[in-house]
């Protein structure tokens, strides 16, 4: 649907925007414990790559990845499940707000750790490759991930072998607290690429269109045997790096500057020059916010996971010999 319908887009890009609203209030009254890191601000980039992507792709995504499990499918139920710690989350309550997953959507558990997703997607497009199956796999991280080990690593093997990936880079200018200038001596990561002699693109990433057309490339190239290409997509991310983080250390403007280029607002915009009416857009974003609040009165009456439940899915040498 994403890939066929405008707007479509526009709704998920809602839906996403209005989940992390309401999923920051709760925090604040303290009906979620421990933290979370919001994407508002990245809602295009996120449902620009679920628009290219088929359910059998794998995606390996960052803590900050309730925006990218909303885009590829995970219902809203299901991700604040998980995040409120409840037994019908996505993975049963366990993982939280920096752990949502779904097989079904392809949607690998996201990483805590930063750039850990680089040598996982890179090692799944190796299956890939080795088993002949028409699949993808995409590695999305920050800008700050370009400058560890594992990031050169995945690239400089995904090049060589011409692995089915594809690089997506969200470079939002902000390593955690850190802004690219104080940690990278480029802002343009793009051209990292290049060391690797593999295609790269830079775009837009507040523009879901041009953020979808650069994506769509860069995958087609990847299932069709072209190798990886690097993609870096300049979005914003309107809050701090995490929901304590007010971040104080912007520039005075710069956060009014991207508020401007609000992704959901030019998505909006788009569609009313087509001929949408603004009516009519408006009362989507109606039905969207009461959906929401409906699966939150819902979500809070969930059940907690059991005790027993924490010693679920873990492998002994006793359980493999009874399975064996």
């Amino acid at each position: 649907v994403l890939a066929d319908d405008a707007m479509a887009r526009l709704e998920r890009m809602m839906e996403i925007r209005g989940f992390e609203e309401r999923l920051n209030a709760l925090f604040a009254t303290g009906a979620i414990h421990g933290t979370t890191h919001l994407a508002m601000g990245q809602e295009a980039l996120a449902v620009s790559l679920a628009a290219e992507l088929r359910p059998t792709d794998l995606v390996t995504a960052t803590y900050r990845g309730h925006a990218m499990a909303l885009a590829l499918g995970m219902s809203p139920r299901a991700v604040l499940a998980e995040i409120m710690g409840k037994s019908e989350g996505s993975t049963g309550g366990l993982g939280g707000s920096m752990h949502v997953s779904d097989d079904d959507i392809g949607l690998l558990p996201t990483f805590a750790i930063v750039g850990a997703g680089l040598p996982v997607a890179a090692g799944a497009a190796l299956a890939f490759q080795y088993r002949a199956e028409d699949r993808v796999a995409v590695a999305v991280f920050g800008d700050g991930a370009t400058n560890i080990g594992a990031f050169h690593e995945a690239l400089n093997l995904a090049a060589i072998w011409k692995l089915p990936v594809v690089f997506l880079c969200d470079n939002n200018v902000y390593g955690e607290y850190s802004r690219i200038n104080l940690t990278t001596p480029i802002e343009d990561l793009h051209l990292r690429a290049a060391s690797y002699a593999m295609p790269a693109e830079v775009v837009d990433g507040m523009d879901v269109t041009a953020a979808r057309g650069a994506i769509a490339r860069a995958v087609e190239r990847a299932r069709t045997g072209g190798g990886p290409t690097l993609v870096e997509a300049k979005p914003s991310r309107f809050a701090g790096h995490s929901r304590a983080d007010t971040a104080p250390y912007r520039p005075a403007g710069e956060l009014e500057y991207w508020l401007e280029r609000d992704p959901v607002k030019l998505a909006r915009e788009a569609l009313v020059a087509e001929g949408a009416a603004p009516e009519q857009l408006a009362e989507l974003e109606a039905s969207v916010g009461a959906a929401l609040d409906a699966v939150i009165e819902t979500v809070q009456q969930l059940p907690d996971p059991a005790v027993t439940d924490m010693f679920n899915n873990i492998w002994t040498p006793s359980t493999r010999m009874a399975g064996s």
